[in-house]
């Protein structure tokens, strides 16, 4: 069974989009069993106390809906509350930094700032995940657009541009090697950082590199189709940039799948671009689509069981559970959004015809049948 390292299950604050019930059974229907939530809810989870309050919310939602859901929770960064990476260390799996502004109000944009959360995080031996994105060079690009560009959500990838990513990732690199930080990059979206990433490890660094879904299959063509249903943070790229996400995967230098599960309502999503929230559903469609992937030669099993389970794993240093799913490889079948667990009933693959959909997923020696 799979690990999604990288989901938003919107408790507390955000539960008309999901929760940890509708959220779990979403994840088993994909055949992930084990997911790593973000703290950017409401309030923002970055204290040793919210970390606990949020804990109880999602007990006491799994356990209404006898599904024992592996989880684990990050911790929020914040300019005013870094002495909290100290005190909750051994209840978080990871320290999330938003480098560029993206959903919530967990900004760290001070140098200063993010060099003592990576020279803490070190001493401690916890890991930094890091939403590598600018925000300097993302407000130099929104002002150098005109009204009517900006209220255009094809310009979105002009706005987020890939410029924010590569200097942010550029950033967080120097202090992983000023520090010795253990570094989880989110969700890369560029040829750029995969090389980065590349050298990086060339170099020693201690660093893995996340990848999406929505950047592997989709780019900024989608938006001609899909709207605001194909803006999230950071924004799809270009064809190139996909093959050079692809190669990625097949090198070794992307070491993980997360979905980046961000889901909103569809009325929410309908608004024009500007009031459009950011973020699209993925935790439901992961395995089929790498499966039809498989299918077509784009990967093997092999290297789809690493970047979405055995990588995770190893580096967060979890362990090894027998939670499997089986999958239907002779069945294809269309994504239909209504049908889907997930509270959202919308996803941007919707139409696209898949195999590997799962039938059975066992978790902790439950059964659960999704098919």
């Amino acid at each position: 069974a799979l690990i999604d390292p990288h989901v938003h299950f919107r408790v507390p604050g955000g539960e008309h989009k999901e929760d940890w019930q509708t959220g779990a059974r979403a994840a088993i229907a994909g055949g992930v069993t084990t997911v790593f939530d973000m703290p950017n809810n409401t309030p923002a989870c970055t204290t040793a106390d919210r970390l606990e309050e949020k804990t109880s919310l999602i007990e006491a939602q799994l356990t209404e809906a006898n599904t024992p859901l592996r989880y684990h929770l990050y911790l929020g960064a914040s300019e005013t509350t870094i002495g909290e990476i100290t005190r909750a260390h051994g209840k978080y799996i990871g320290i999330k930094v938003f480098l560029g502004q993206s959903t919530g109000d967990l900004l760290m944009d001070k140098p200063e700032v993010f060099a003592r959360v990576c020279k803490t995080a070190a001493e401690l031996g916890a890991i930094v995940a890091v939403h590598c994105e600018d925000e300097a060079v993302m407000q130099q690009k929104k002002q150098s657009l005109a009204p009517e560009e900006l209220a255009d959500v094809r310009n979105h990838p002009r706005i987020r541009d890939r410029e924010a990513a590569i200097v942010a990732l550029q950033n967080a690199i120097a202090m992983g090697k000023k520090y010795g930080t253990k570094l989880y990059i989110l969700h890369a979206s560029t040829k750029e950082e995969v090389e980065l990433i590349r050298q990086a490890k060339r170099d020693g660094l201690n660093i893995a590199l996340e990848t999406t879904p929505h950047h592997l299959f989709l780019n900024e063509t989608a938006f001609a189709t899909l709207g605001t249903k194909a803006q999230m943070n950071p924004p799809l790229r270009t064809r190139e940039d996909q093959t050079a996400l692809w190669a990625g995967i097949n090198d070794g230098t992307i070491d993980t799948i997360g979905t980046d599960h961000a889901p909103h309502t569809l009325e929410e999503k309908a608004k024009p671009y500007g009031q459009a929230p950011s973020g699209v559903p993925g935790i439901e469609t992961i395995l089929p689509l790498f499966l039809t992937a498989v299918r077509d030669g784009k990967l093997t099993l092999d290297q789809l069981t690493r970047v979405t389970r055995i990588n995770a794993e190893k580096f967060f240093g979890l362990k090894r559970n027998d939670d499997v799913v089986l999958v239907d490889m002779n069945t294809i079948k269309k994504v239909n959004g209504a049908m889907l667990q997930t509270k959202s009933k919308w996803s941007p693959f919707e139409g696209w015809e898949l195999v590997g959909w799962p039938v059975y997923t066992i978790l902790r020696g439950q059964i659960f049948k999704v098919q």
